[in-house]
């Protein structure tokens, strides 16, 4: 993969020899060639519409600095040689290092604009990314009609070139399929055409009807410029577009740039050593809960993973290489096992196995840490005292459920990281509408606990916050029910939320606009492995594939009975493995690691906000500047060296064919400065 890009980068070496790449040029009427300083900041030309915006939003979530012309203002700025490139200190200045177009002339050819920007991508060796475009010889490829293809791509497979290999998709490993997640909706649609001279093709795939092959991205030179060229449309959330996205910024800045983003899986199972409550199929509830009328839990057992099945965790562990989350509460285990003879073989098996995972503080019983819930009545609502103000667990009573589960995994010596935690239901926290404001002794109980990350919902508060000196984790919930055990008892229950009330359902997708309704209730015994599954999975890549780093979560009655949570991650590792060179490896963090990186990503997002930031490449020299403290990413070409106050050093990590980091100017020093090979 290194050599890959090596070689992606000696291509562009070569090209800046030949004319086609200009760097070391002057601006008109300086006196004397100067090596130009190029910002490191991209300019997006945006119409509106979802190819444009799809790579906008990578950018964003890479954390690479942007300006952005609106095509639709009325009042945007005009496209000119002072709006594009200056001066500084007199050296010529390029402000952007690359731009993304909505397609090859969005200013009209052979306009003032479209003439100030191609200059100045000449001038300056600028790329430009065309995001959505047909193919005609403009863009280096024949029109469709000579041997080519337009139609919709849902469901065929592409493939990357051996161009697109050794160039900007090097970390993919070759072929991928396009999504049809809806066979009568047209997903994508694209052109399949021949490349002409000058033209380079990255991904291509057979011409559908006819013979050879066509392209749908590549690359074309041409006009001393280079152009992205792509030829389907795509939106930020389809897994083909989120597939190419790395690429296409590392192609757009020359794989130097500010901002990182790696890939990471990590999976939180709750309520380990506690038994859970089972979906009652003839009432339609859960027998327990507050809104369970007539459930009363005689003719349910509750779910909870046996010795056999922790054996099993730790199995599937090994042979997939991947490090599952155990989220416990002791003190319910406690309970149970004095309940049960005051043996545990579940216990015994996964002290045994305890090395193996990572391990999350729950609460020692489990118990809600927000406002005293009354449930005299449905829904339930927070408790009063005599003065009418809202009744809250006290800041003792949360401390203890906190440090007596940590005193108790110490005591087994388990590998816990104090810092982390996860509450009952994401209790404490806010809860809408019964509790609309946090426990106001929550912060007070992490303070004195020593927890600096405790887990939120991302499906009610997808931001990070602050709890007192403690912020939080958002966490994914996976659609893998608490409350079931077997695959009939998951689909069931699933036909209950996701269908009408004349299909016998609930009704819920009715009402709610943001759900939709199955076509008709799953089959109980085949609908979890032929549709739920395949569902779950793919949502849950779409977090991975977009460089989201907040964990997933299930249940310990996932890994119990039926195992239910085992096919879904299967199926998220495969896919990922089998899309992916190992150059380009899952990463599987931690929930501190995860809050942390979420951390930093909002930090650098203020920054650049607030116009903090100044980057720039001079030759072979980049320097960047930010607010002292901050944590700056970036990402640059294998073989990067950090300056140090005497001498360099290795800069970063390598990841996908370059090398990328979190860092800070070395000892000493203001700004940080890397040295490009």
């Amino acid at each position: 993969m290194a050599q890959r890009a090596r070689r992606w980068r000696t291509t562009a070496a070569a090209m800046t020899a030949a004319g086609m790449i200009t760097a070391g040029v002057t601006t008109p009427g300086a006196a004397a060639a100067e090596e130009p300083r190029v910002d490191l900041r991209v300019l997006v030309v945006d119409d509106g519409d979802s190819p444009v915006r799809a790579v906008t939003a990578q950018l964003r979530s890479t954390g690479i600095p942007y300006t952005t012309v609106d095509l639709n203002d009325s009042g945007r700025p005009v496209i000119t040689a002072a709006f594009l490139s200056d001066t500084v200190s007199g050296r010529p200045r390029a402000k952007y290092q690359g731009v993304v177009l909505p397609d090859e002339t969005p200013f009209g050819a052979g306009s003032a604009e479209q003439t100030a920007l191609e200059t100045y991508e000449r001038a300056y060796g600028i790329p430009q990314v065309d995001a959505y475009t047909w193919a005609h010889p403009a863009v280096g490829l024949d029109y469709t009609s000579e041997g080519g293809w337009a139609g919709t791509l849902d469901g065929r497979e592409a493939t990357v070139t051996a161009a697109g290999r050794t160039g900007p998709f090097g970390y993919l490993d070759g072929a991928f399929r396009f999504e049809d997640n809806a066979p009568a909706v047209q997903e994508s649609y694209g052109y399949v055409a021949r490349p002409r001279s000058g033209y380079t093709s990255y991904v291509d795939l057979p011409v559908p009807g006819g013979t050879g092959r066509g392209s749908l991205v590549g690359e074309y030179a041409h006009d001393g410029r280079r152009e992205l060229v792509v030829t389907f449309a795509y939106n930020n959330s389809q897994q083909q577009f989120r597939l190419l996205a790395r690429g296409i910024v590392e192609w757009l800045t020359q794989g130097v740039h500010l901002g990182r983003t790696r890939n990471s899986f990590a999976v939180h199972v709750d309520d380990v050593f506690a038994p859970d409550s089972r979906w009652d199929t003839e009432h339609n509830c859960t027998p327990g809960d507050f809104d369970c009328a007539g459930g009363d839990g005689e003719s349910t057992t509750p779910i909870r993973m046996t010795a056999d099945d922790a054996a099993h965790a730790a199995q599937w562990q090994r042979e997939h290489g991947f490090t599952m989350d155990m989220v416990f509460n002791a003190g319910s285990g406690e309970e149970w096992k004095t309940e049960h003879g005051g043996t545990d073989a579940l216990a015994a098996r996964l002290l045994a196995d305890k090395a193996q995972y990572r391990w999350v503080n729950h609460t020692y019983t489990h118990p809600f840490l927000g406002c005293v819930q009354d449930t005299s009545r449905v829904p339930w609502s927070c408790a009063r005292k005599a003065d009418g103000s809202t009744a809250y667990m006290s800041r003792a009573e949360i401390a203890a459920q906190i440090r007596d589960n940590h005193t108790w995994a110490v005591g087994k010596g388990l590998p816990i990281d104090r810092t982390e935690l996860v509450t009952g239901e994401h209790s404490g926290l806010r809860t809408l509408p019964q509790q609309p404001d946090d426990n106001p002794n929550l912060a007070g109980a992490l303070a004195d606990t020593g927890v600096k990350w405790i887990a939120s919902d991302n499906s009610r508060e997808p931001e990070q916050r602050a709890v007192g000196s403690a912020l939080t984790v958002p966490r994914h919930p996976m659609n893998v029910y608490y409350n079931v055990g077997t695959a009939a008892e998951m689909a069931d229950e699933y036909n209950w939320v996701y269908t009408s009330r004349a299909d016998g359902g609930s009704g819920v997708c009715e009402d709610n606009p943001t759900s939709t309704c199955l076509d008709e209730p799953l089959d109980v015994t085949t609908g979890y492995a032929g549709h739920i599954v395949p569902q779950e999975a793919r949502t849950a890549l779409g977090h991975v594939l977009a460089g989201d780093p907040r964990p997933h979560y299930a249940h310990q009655s996932n890994l119990a009975e039926d195992r239910l949570l085992y096919p879904v991650m299967e199926k998220v590792l495969a896919d990922y493995r089998a899309l992916f060179t190992d150059s380009t490896p899952l990463e599987n963090p931690r929930q501190s690691a995860i809050g942390t990186e979420v951390q930093r990503r909002a930090a650098w997002q203020t920054a650049l906000a607030n116009n903090r930031v100044t980057a720039y490449r001079i030759g072979n020299t980049v320097t960047v500047t930010a607010p002292s403290g901050t944590q700056i990413p970036v990402t640059a070409p294998e073989g990067t060296k950090k300056q140090l106050l005497v001498g360099t050093s290795a800069f970063g990590t390598p990841y996908a064919g370059a090398r990328s980091a979190w860092t800070t100017p070395a000892t000493l020093q203001s700004a940080l400065t890397l040295k490009l090979p």
